[in-house]
């Protein structure tokens, strides 16, 4: 019994190997297409994973690698027995969340309404009019809002005055309060026209006779948004949702860098700025790269712990 078996298991894996290498054969140009972005990806993602070996030596620039000092753990011992580590990790997370709840939602809802738009010309207007600030630098977005927000000559602070909210300017940019909040408001603004065209491509594959049949049974335009258009598109949010649970911990430093100041410093410092102050910008190679492992390792972490959530309850993943 167990010879047939092991016999079947490897007539199996024969005619595995053979399908492969025939489609090998079959589809041999796509496959050398694809060998220069392999390469790419080896280079530019696997390859530097070699300098996370930084973290666990007291790293000199210009020593060969076998002269470093080995350390251990020790710069991640003291990475977490820094109390401004547990603060810009706590930054990281409140704007991290702020920006899944609040930003992964916006562009959604921007898409759907952009979808029921039956002016051609109207639609592409403003699909074109969101999109373009995310091709503007954040150097100068943060100079937009600033001067919004300044008390002097700024719009915000001069409409608020105008219709009795305020009796005299307000320094929106001074308090650490208002500073999440504010990067957050400006980061939609500058991706929520970008963010939306995928979804709005997902809501162009639904079949154009389920809105047909729908209209037929009587249903309105909200029914048919919430019975036909966000479940067509509900696969895209979800892998969307995935993905960015996966970069909760990793969502850069020029936002902060750019809009931040000495008075919200507490509330702007988020994981990549605490890296590049503490680390480079000290010299700390080595505490640097601590702290970078450390943000992979958690951005890895929620990816899969998400990915295996969601594809155990709604049968969509990213693997």
């Amino acid at each position: 019994m167990k010879t047939v078996t092991s016999k079947k298991t490897a007539t199996i894996i024969q005619t595995k190997k053979n399908s492969f290498w025939k489609t090998l054969v079959q589809q041999k140009y796509l496959y050398m297409m694809s060998v220069p972005f392999v390469i790419l990806v080896l280079v530019f993602n696997y390859l530097p994973l070699w300098g996370w070996t930084m973290a666990f030596q007291n790293y000199k620039p210009g020593l060969p690698f076998l002269q470093q000092e080995w350390v251990g753990f020790e710069h991640f011992i003291e990475l977490f027995s820094d109390d401004r580590f547990y603060r810009a990790l706590r930054n990281t997370l409140g704007m991290s969340i702020l920006g899944l709840t609040i930003g992964f939602v916006m562009p959604i809802i921007f898409a759907v309404l952009l979808n029921e738009v039956r002016v051609n010309m109207f639609k592409r207007t403003v699909q074109t009019i969101t999109y373009l600030p995310h091709f503007v630098s954040w150097v100068v977005v943060a100079g937009i809002v600033t001067k919004m927000l300044s008390t002097d000559g700024g719009v915000i602070n001069d409409v608020l005055i105008s219709i009795g909210v305020l009796d005299k300017p307000f320094q929106f940019m001074a308090e650490g309060s208002y500073f999440w909040g504010i990067v957050v408001a400006s980061d939609i603004w500058k991706e929520m026209g970008w963010n939306a065209i995928i979804f709005l491509a997902a809501m162009s594959g639904i079949d154009s006779q389920l809105y047909e049949a729908a209209k037929v049974d009587g249903a309105g335009r909200i029914r048919q948004i919430w019975h036909i258009t966000l479940p067509g598109i509900r696969p895209t949010i979800l892998v969307l949702l995935i993905l960015n649970i996966g970069h909760l911990t990793s969502i850069g430093f020029e936002k902060q860098m750019l809009l931040g100041n000495n008075l919200v410093v507490d509330f702007a410092e988020v994981l990549d700025l605490y890296a590049l102050n503490y680390g480079i910008g000290l010299g700390r190679f080595s505490y640097g790269t601590a702290i970078g492992i450390f943000n992979s390792v958690v951005s890895i972490i929620l990816l899969f712990v998400a990915n295996g959530i969601f594809k155990k309850y709604s049968n969509s993943s990213v693997m």
